[in-house]
Formats: C-alpha cells, structure tokens, sequence
C-alpha cells in the first residue's frame, strides 16, 4: 500500500491526480471523510465494485451502496432528485449524512434492479475534490472500526497496517472520527426519515 499525506486545507494537487488514476485504474483507496475514512473506487467500475463488496463482505443485492460526489450537480447525475429532495439536500449538504434516494439509469450493472443509492457530499475537501478530478462519484463504504478500542479517533497509521495487503492506496488526512453519518431516507421526500443516528444535525 502507498501511502500519500494530504492536508485538508492545503490540498496536495499531484497526489489528488495519483489517486484519481489509480481509482481510474480500477484500484482500491482509503480517503477521509468528515466522519470515518471510507475505502472507495470508482463508482462505474463493476470489477472494482465487485472487489470492495468481497472486502467489506457486502451483498449488493441486499444492503444499499453509497456513492460520495463533489457536489449536488454531480449527484443529480446517479441519483433522482425532485424539488423538496433537492432543497433538503442543499441546506445540510456538503456535511455528515447519507441521503437514501432514487437511483437513476447512470450507475453501472452492479445497481440494476436496485432502485436507491446513498448519495454522500461529505464536508471534506479531499473526499470532494477525488469526485471531481474523477468526473463521476466514488462507491464508498466504511472502513471497519472498534468503538471500544479506537474511543477518539482512528489514526490513519493503524488504517494502513489493517488494509495493507488489500488497499492500494491509502490518503493519510489526518486523525479519522468515529462516528458514522447520519443516513435519511429521502425516496418519499415528503416524508424523510432518519434510520440512523450519526454525526450531523439535520436541517
């Protein structure tokens, strides 16, 4: 696993572009989030898809995937969003949550049949700016934690000793939280509903 040292508020360009070509590559990342870091690749790559559902041990037929964008305009390429939808997501967005929504015909096979995607604008620089260099978002899943053990933070040295053998890179931005985003089901926006308690007050 390589291994590449970002500052949320000093974004390091070259190494953004490092782990675009790798996602790009169908390789697997480790990147921070604004809640826990997350492992990701891209988004329209089934294999690549494929590899972090067996990591994670995933059933994507079953269990919902989410999906981290740059920003609303890209998310309303992968995901329906109607007009109530898409005012909730703008005044909580770019923060904390999962939004449950309607999947859209523009995600890859691996969805077919699957008729939601969590869509994620996380409130770090580095998770949104690896959307945008990419053009198209990133599937995203948790890393997995102990909240017993690891109470604080996460440090990102024990990430990389974790995943070594099955990441190919890992973006070091500093300590990880340990709590994860709040997730609301958006697919009937005149009902949301929140179905887990995370980081994150909704508005």
């Amino acid at each position: 696993m390589k291994s590449l040292r970002i500052y949320p508020d000093n974004i390091n360009d070259r190494f953004i572009s490092e782990a675009v070509e790798a996602l790009r590559a169908g390789k697997l990342i480790i990147y921070p989030t604004d809640t826990l870091y997350a492992i990701g690749c891209n988004a329209l790559n089934n294999n690549a898809i494929e590899r972090i559902c067996s990591l994670k041990g995933i059933n994507p037929q079953k269990q919902f995937l989410s999906i981290v964008c740059s920003d609303l305009s890209q998310s309303s390429e992968y995901a329906r969003i109607d007009n109530k939808a898409f005012k909730m997501l703008r005044d909580n967005l770019p923060g904390a949550f999962t939004f449950i929504l309607p999947a859209s015909t523009s995600l890859p096979k691996i969805f077919k049949g699957r008729k939601t995607v969590g869509v994620r604008i996380p409130d770090n620089k580095i998770a949104r700016e690896l959307a945008r260099e990419l053009g198209n978002p990133i599937l995203s899943t948790s890393i997995e934690w102990n909240p017993e053990v690891e109470a604080e933070a996460i440090e990102p040295d024990e990430i990389s000793l974790r995943y070594s053998s099955s990441i190919d890179i890992m973006i070091n931005g500093g300590k990880g939280d340990i709590t994860p985003s709040t997730i609301v089901d958006l697919t009937d926006s005149s009902s949301p509903e929140i179905t887990r308690e995370g980081k994150g007050t909704l508005l």
